[in-house]
């Protein structure tokens, strides 16, 4: 009985290797596919933890005002823009066809009835002491830092899941997918990049 003997590298079948270099090829290809459904959701999770904390300061922001109604009788004006501030965001927020730009836009109106809010809570001293405006400003200034953190960790995501979305090969891989850029969550007016002062 004679014993098979083994191919020399040089008889070795070329069709072997081109099947193997075509199955090597396709599942890289897959794998970097699996990398991009990856990042997309991470930016889909860090979108989901800003409208968390978003949420959370506009359920707080009726408790302020409600709070505040008591003592600034001639502030009625002030205490309307906030509220129309908020519940244009609220808007922004469920809508999702708006988009981040839209929901930005909605927040950076907020924070700014916020802020001339706040300096004109300032002079009215029974207010600063009361104790319910205490709790709740305690809690918007925690949420308020929350949503920062979640808007700088989204828009890591974000810049992350671009950057793969525009080098190669995987700028070629993205047309077998749903895989659009996404927005970064920007504040336009660098005034409005500060976290609203709420300290009594």
């Amino acid at each position: 009985m004679e014993t098979p003997l083994l191919l020399s590298a040089g008889e070795f079948p070329t069709t072997w290797v081109l099947i193997g270099v075509g199955v090597l090829l396709f599942l890289w290809a897959i794998g970097l596919y699996n990398g991009l459904v990856k990042l997309k959701n991470i930016v889909k999770e860090a979108w989901a933890q800003i409208d968390v904390q978003l949420k959370r300061r506009h359920d707080l922001i009726p408790n302020l005002v409600e709070v505040a109604k008591g003592y600034m009788k001639h502030e009625q004006e002030t205490l309307e823009k906030v509220i129309q501030a908020r519940n244009s965001a609220v808007a922004a927020t469920a809508d999702p066809g708006q988009g981040v730009a839209a929901v930005a836009g909605a927040e950076t109106m907020l924070t700014g009835a916020l802020r001339q809010f706040f300096a004109l809570s300032e002079s009215y001293p029974d207010l600063k002491a009361n104790t319910n405006m205490l709790k709740v400003q305690e809690e918007l200034s925690s949420t308020e830092n929350k949503i920062a953190f979640a808007r700088q960790h989204y828009n890591d995501s974000v810049r992350r899941y671009n950057t793969k979305l525009e080098v190669v090969p995987t700028n070629i891989i993205k047309n077998f997918g749903d895989f659009p850029p996404r927005e970064f969550f920007e504040i336009e007016d660098e005034k409005e990049r500060e976290v609203p002062k709420v300290s009594f």
